[in-house]
């Protein structure tokens, strides 16, 4: 038996360093890619690769994930340094304090137990913004391909200048970067191999062979994972201010992205996870890379999934995909002074190739459901820019649900045959009133924004109805009622009674029945647990039980 012990930790250790040195082979072309994407020395990209994933498996507890840096923080961070006004000096610090600030908000979040932070920002909005956020990042790689310089900030203009220097393109590196593009995707069938690691190696053979530089290709230069600590004397409280608008969506999409790939995988493995817990673990990974000057860190899907197809069994894999970055940065720094860009921008192309997968939006398109939205967060940030586009999602994605909630449907019920089970007889032409009954049942929970809505529309409806002596109201939907919602279903009591009119209360739920006990006890006596239990209670007063054909 202990012979066997040892045979499985072995196995397992085998695997975790295989996994860890898959994903180091991945890591270091796609940090050295991200950070060429905020416009900063390849070092902080590596770096906050290696940071994120010590601190990780220490803290984390997924064996999964990979926290390093990503392409939507990449984008934001990008964002964040175009906007800010200053020379690279001081935006560099300020960069510093942005990572400090997300590490920050990751930790308080986490100590108030925010776990469900994520959900503020609804799947279609993400899908939407990975597709726009593709598609701008592919875009701003083609000056990098082409070989051309186009300064401008947004991407029509880009697109624009791109066909006006048509003429000066290099063909070299174009070259260069549909090659790795090609060999990376060729790569893809063979997950086991670490795709990007190779044709990161290929692309330092060609160069140096070949001498690319010569022919107008752009390298990457020298790297350096040596740090000092960050200098954050000249940063102003105002500055700090000014970093918040930029600082918050970081957070939300870091947390969504790296809780969805956190979550996705440990269900699918049996592994679990929390989300205050790896809240804590973004945190503390966040504020090392503040301390090391690195780039903002999350859990990348692509990172993970490549952990996963390795074989990871332990948070071991994490550390040791630390130390192999590490090892390969100092050990092969001189080559990667030759790695060409254009194989970077090809690296970063096929990482972000799944986000243009249209069958997510046509799928909502399918569903007829917030499509709109999702096209939004697309169109948003394409056309203004990341930090704008995704806050125009939300905002609409918020509006949207409001409308919804304070337009309502307010549905009648019947009785299905002689059973127990009430429905909407707008959907169900089989359902039976009940003689001398009228059943309402709000599609929303009732609470402050649209109580008064709900319930008047309600009142409007049992006025016109000549027919009911008796009305019950389900509250099923409503789990809870705050003080608003609560006063609105009082003064709705005293109108449906006010017109001569028996009320009862079907579906109530324990919170709501303490409310009412609190602010009405004498109407504890008309409130049900079921529909069936109302029904016999009102078919049971004098004036529906006078009534031809009523239940008795």
């Amino acid at each position: 038996m202990a012979g066997s012990r040892r045979k499985v930790a072995t196995s397992v250790g085998n695997r975790d360093w295989i996994a860890g040195l898959s994903v180091a082979g991945l890591m270091l072309p796609e940090a050295v890619a991200y950070a060429g994407i905020v416009g900063l020395p390849p070092q902080h990209g590596v770096i906050a690769a290696i940071v994120g994933c010590l601190i990780y498996s220490i803290v984390g507890r997924s064996r999964f994930a990979i926290v390093s840096p990503t392409s939507s923080s990449a984008a934001i961070l990008a964002a964040t340094i175009a906007a800010l006004p200053g020379s690279t000096t001081d935006k560099m610090a300020l960069v510093t304090v942005m990572v400090a600030l997300t590490g920050l908000l990751f930790v308080a979040a986490s100590v108030l137990r925010l776990g469900n932070l994520a959900s503020f920002i609804s799947r279609p909005v993400l899908r939407g913004f990975a597709f726009g956020l593709a598609v701008t990042i592919i875009v701003r790689q083609l000056p990098t391909v082409t070989g051309i310089a186009v300064p401008t900030t947004d991407i029509i203009h880009q697109i624009a200048g791109l066909f006006a220097a048509l003429p000066r393109w290099n063909i070299v590196s174009i070259a260069v970067g549909v090659a790795a593009l090609a060999a990376l995707l060729l790569l893809r069938r063979t997950p086991f191999l670490p795709g990007a690691f190779l044709v990161l190696c290929a692309g330092i053979l060609a160069s140096r062979l070949l001498d690319l530089a010569g022919y107008g290709v752009a390298v990457v230069g020298p790297i350096s994972i040596s740090r000092t600590l960050p200098s954050l004397s000249l940063v102003e409280w105002s500055q700090i201010r000014q970093l918040v608008p930029y600082t918050l969506p970081l957070v939300l999409i870091l947390f969504a992205e790296s809780w969805g790939t956190i979550r996705s995988l440990s269900l699918r493995h049996g592994e679990s996870v929390t989300a205050n817990r790896e809240l804590l673990a973004l945190g503390a990974a966040n504020a090392a890379c503040a301390i090391a000057q690195g780039m903002p860190v999350g859990a990348g899907f692509s990172a993970g999934s490549a952990a996963e197809a390795a074989g990871a069994q332990t948070r071991m894999t994490a550390l040791l995909a630390a130390i192999g970055l590490a090892l390969l940065v100092v050990l092969g720094a001189d080559l990667l002074q030759s790695l060409p860009q254009p194989v970077l921008s090809a690296v970063v192309v096929a990482a972000l190739a799944h986000a243009l997968d249209p069958w997510p939006l046509l799928r909502l398109w399918k569903l007829k459901h917030d499509v709109v939205i999702a096209l939004a967060a697309a169109v948003g940030v394409i056309a203004f820019g990341v930090v704008n586009g995704i806050a125009i999602a939300i905002a609409l994605s918020l509006a949207v649900l409001l409308h919804r909630l304070a337009n309502p449907y307010v549905a009648s019920l019947g009785r299905l045959g002689q059973g127990h089970d009430f429905v909407d007889i707008a959907r169900h032409t089989d359902a039976q009133t009940m003689p001398g009954i009228a059943i309402w049942r709000p599609a929303q929970p009732l609470f402050f924004a649209n109580a008064d809505a709900i319930l008047t529309e309600t009142a409007t409806r049992i006025g016109h109805d000549q027919t009911a002596r008796a009305v019950i109201l389900s509250l099923e939907e409503s789990f809870d009622l705050d003080s608003t919602a609560l006063d609105a279903l009082l003064e709705f009591d005293t109108l449906v009674r006010a017109q001569g009119k028996h009320l009862y209360y079907a579906r109530v739920h324990d919170r709501v029945r303490d409310m009412i006990a609190l602010a009405a006890p004498p109407l504890l006596a008309y409130l049900s647990y079921s529909v069936d239990d109302a029904v016999a209670a009102a078919s049971q007063s004098e004036t529906i039980a006078s009534l031809p054909g009523a239940v008795r």
